[in-house]
């Protein structure tokens, strides 16, 4: 089939693959592009924006292609010859001006056989070995997304790319797994249709419709090569499970095994029916007996009982804020109690250590909450005892939150004039926390505190040191990415910004499009933040005053929904209507976590970020009162 070519400078390009046969400048052909792979969630312009849309030619190093441009002036797709052979060989879509996917040709056919998630979209890197679009191996794929990846195929019955997730005896002979090992490891991939079909029609809890929601598992474990089970050290989860909805349900993922860059699984998902407790299982965690053919123990008798009556004793929970005071301190005594025995009746380490965390949980959260005067002194017990008896990986869990136990204790007690040195306490304590325990799982959350704790005091050095160490952290969690989108705040001042997102009726909003008339002021807030209700009869004057010479607010909210979407958006709405807020907004459903809060850093609201009319950052902490000054100087200026 003939191909298209244009001429860029001195280079030929072809424009479109043989597959699509469509000069790629044709505005309306281009955009009917899509990835390859269905999991990509990419900006895609309504029909009537299409217009306001262009193509135009691009030039990166020896890269040369065409860059689609949105009719908010943003990134939609780049398709690139890089590799000067006048023929695109990468096609790139962008959500929100940020790469998020990209289609890959790797063998000069005109065909995708390589697919990456990146950035906001993850890490997934898939590999096609015979041209059907399909994923047939991994080049990378993180635990969460391996379990994500994993429900789909579920509830699409898609045992192809099931079996693409599954654990090979080939990936247990390169870990060097012993042979014994590897067969017990192997039977969880046995009959694997059969497996997956019998899951979809049996399971009361999970179906077709069921949808991947989050990735709930601890730390993954290190086991060490002298252990007699590989030649090689081991990365494993030994019991990870997902949280899907409708529901929500619990699916068991189970044992999963780090190769190389990917993570893999060990078993066809399971559903965690209503009423049935899962033990903790998989092969690889569980100690070596001469004699022992299975590795997964049965939950005892007494195990079950008080399962059961830890449930009827949560059914019966007394309200906050309603129950007597010694009703809610024999309630958290009691539920404590139950959950220390199910430790101590425990069949692996763990089983005990989830159990123990789950008691440091109830414990500090009862004493936070003012429910559990006795709940101080409890903690500290449990991490005396936990330290002397173990399980050893229990113990920073239990000493975070003893830390912050005490740490709201003390401040709700405090006496005047001394609520300085318990935070420079707690401070130093945290600081002591991360260098103890540098690979615990709440080490990531405690440097998060400080570096923000020393922003908040506009000690910006400290905040800076801190915010470094947090991005080099490499545990993958949340605090991690913020730390970097922190320090990208914090760097803004003259470098060109832009944000875009979509306002509550799903219409595209941009900065960009307020580029080259006037200063715009980008406020991340929520409806639940008093400091921004008290600034905003301030704000309303001044975008009053100087909106007809070319100032604009565009506002990013962060409220996190509860309820259904529609009672979410009417709260919304009533709020901007009350407060009479004449701006553009961008709508979050994430709140700090949502992705625009995340690439700056952006830990308290409201934080101003204000824009010159040539897009470059003017102040990347603006107030009201810099407003009021600043805002006359840069208008008299046009």
């Amino acid at each position: 089939m003939e191909r298209t070519r244009f001429i860029i400078g001195t280079a030929l390009i072809l424009l479109a693959s043989r597959a699509g046969n469509a000069a790629a400048n044709d505005l309306a052909t281009t955009l009917k592009f899509t990835p390859k792979q269905k999991d990509v969630d990419y900006e895609i312009p309504k029909p009537d924006e299409i217009a306001k849309c262009k193509v135009e030619v691009e030039r990166v190093g020896k890269y040369v292609g065409w860059v689609v441009i949105g009719p908010q002036g943003t990134v939609l797709r780049r398709f690139y010859d890089t590799d000067s052979d006048n023929r695109v060989d990468q096609w790139r879509y962008f959500q929100h001006g940020i790469e998020v996917y990209r289609d890959i040709d790797t063998n000069k056919d005109d065909k995708p056989d390589q697919f990456r998630w990146l950035n906001m979209g993850g890490s997934r890197w898939g590999i096609d070995k015979n041209n059907d679009y399909r994923i047939d191996e991994w080049k990378s794929l993180s635990a969460s997304e391996a379990s994500r990846v994993a429900i789909q195929a579920l509830t699409d019955g898609d045992v192809a790319t099931m079996q693409s997730l599954m654990i090979t005896q080939e990936d247990l002979r390169e870990l060097g797994v012993t042979s014994s090992v590897a067969a017990k490891v192997l039977e969880g991939s046995a009959n694997l249709g059969l497996t997956m079909k019998s899951v979809i029609t049996k399971s009361k809890v999970f179906n077709a419709k069921s949808n991947w929601i989050r990735f709930d598992a601890q730390m993954p474990g290190s086991i060490p090569a002298d252990d007699g089970k590989a030649t090689t050290d081991l990365q494993v989860y030994e019991n990870a499970m997902v949280v899907v909805e409708p529901g929500p349900a619990l699916v068991q993922i189970g044992e999963m095994i780090r190769v190389g860059e990917v993570w893999k699984l060990t078993q066809v998902p399971m559903p965690v029916e209503e009423g049935k407790l899962t033990v903790a299982g998989g092969v690889l965690m569980q100690p070596l007996l001469a004699g022992t053919t299975d590795a997964s123990l049965p939950a005892s008798p007494e195990v079950e009982k008080l399962v059961k009556a830890l449930q009827e004793l949560d059914q019966k929970q007394p309200q906050l804020g309603v129950a007597k005071p010694e009703e809610l301190a024999a309630y958290n005594n009691r539920r404590a109690d139950m959950l220390l025995e199910l430790a101590n009746l425990a069949q692996g380490k763990d089983e005990k250590e989830q159990f123990l965390k789950q008691c440091a949980d109830g414990i500090a959260s009862a004493v936070q909450t003012a429910s559990f005067p006795q709940g101080l002194d409890r903690l500290t017990k449990l991490e005396t005892d936990v330290r002397r008896t173990g399980p050893a990986a229990a113990v920073p869990y239990i000493v975070y939150r003893r830390m912050q136990a005490k740490y709201s204790v003390d401040m709700n007690t405090a006496a005047e004039g001394s609520r300085d040195k318990i935070q420079k306490d707690f401070m130093t304590s945290l600081e002591e926390f991360t260098e103890k325990y540098p690979q615990a799982e709440d080490t990531p959350d405690a440097m998060w505190t400080i570096a923000t704790a020393e922003e908040f005091s506009n000690r910006m050095k400290e905040a800076t040191e801190w915010y470094q160490k947090l991005a080099r952290n490499t545990s993958g969690a949340p605090a991690v990415a913020k730390a970097a989108g922190a320090l990208r705040r914090l760097q803004l001042k003259g470098k060109p910004f832009e944000i875009s997102g979509k306002d509550l009726r799903g219409s595209p909003v941009s900065t960009a499009a307020y580029r080259g008339k006037g200063p715009t002021l980008v406020v991340f807030w929520a409806t639940w933040c008093d400091p921004f209700k008290a600034d905003l009869p301030q704000l309303r004057a001044l975008h009053q005053q100087y909106q007809s010479r070319g100032f604009e607010i565009v506002g990013v909210c962060l409220d996190v929904p509860f309820g259904p979407p529609a009672a979410h958006s009417k709260q919304i709405q009533d709020f901007m209507t009350t407060y009479k807020m004449a701006w553009p907004q961008i709508i979050e459903t994430a709140g700090l976590d949502s992705p625009p809060a995340v690439q700056y850093g952006v830990f308290s609201l409201p934080t101003m970020i204000l824009v010159s009319d040539k897009g470059e950052v003017l102040s990347r902490n603006s107030s009201v009162t810099e407003l009021k000054t600043v805002l006359p100087q840069l208008l008299d200026k046009k």
